[in-house]
């Protein structure tokens, strides 16, 4: 039997899966003034850092390796504990990969809409982070 979602449930992958929200990736063509250049990707992207609500907002080169899809349609980010389980019967629409240190990320397709999972490398908390002082004795 399959459970149909009332209007004041959490999405499954949220309430069932413990995904949980990161971004809302909005393609655009049109050029903003705070756009930063992310060279290694070839995407302009803006509000991720500034938007209450993670938006951000993603302007592609004409040679990114982007998926079409990606590049035109806009995507809701998850991130997620394990990502390898989290693709578990999903259609991958791109292979694993890692943007930045201690991220991995893959995207997937739903009913047509892209999503993107993100599994952050996790630091050991009793570990001070390089560059943290130390406690005194």
């Amino acid at each position: 039997m399959r459970h149909e979602r009332q209007a004041h449930e959490q999405p499954y992958a949220v309430a069932r899966q413990g995904w949980r929200y990161h971004h809302l990736g909005i393609p655009t063509a049109i050029p903003r003034p705070d756009m930063i250049y992310l060279p290694h990707l070839k995407i302009h992207v803006s509000g991720f850092e500034t938007s209450p609500f993670g938006i951000e907002w993603m302007r592609f080169e004409p040679d990114c390796r982007v998926s079409e899809l990606v590049r035109t349609v806009p995507h809701i980010a998850f991130e997620v504990d394990d990502l390898e389980a989290a693709l578990v019967g999903r259609t991958l629409l791109s292979e694993i990969s890692s943007p930045s240190e201690g991220v991995r990320v893959a995207m997937i397709v739903d009913d047509g809409a892209p999503v993107e999972l993100l599994e952050f490398a996790r630091r050991d908390a009793s570990r001070p982070t390089p560059g943290t002082p130390l406690p005194h004795p």
